[in-house]
């Protein structure tokens, strides 16, 4: 029987690369896939953190930090 700290356990796909597949998507999360693609800067295989500090360098705006919330939600769920 799964639990929920079996959900933890999982190994992940790095963020950054689940990001850089999301160019396809619509709304934000799809809107930052491709700007991070865009960027050679972004983190591609990094992780969540990684990401975040990327946004700071950017200097990223109110919306972008949603995107990356909704992302990190999807990214976690999926």
């Amino acid at each position: 029987m799964a639990t929920a700290c079996d959900h933890d356990d999982v190994e992940r796909e790095p963020f950054g690369k689940w990001l850089m597949k999301q160019r396809e998507r619509g709304g934000f999360v799809g809107q930052l896939a491709n700007s991070a693609a865009q960027d050679r800067t972004f983190p591609r295989s990094g992780t969540y953190e990684d990401a975040r500090k990327w946004m700071q360098a950017q200097r990223a705006s109110g919306d972008d930090w949603e995107a990356l919330e909704d992302a990190e939600s999807a990214w976690l769920a999926s």
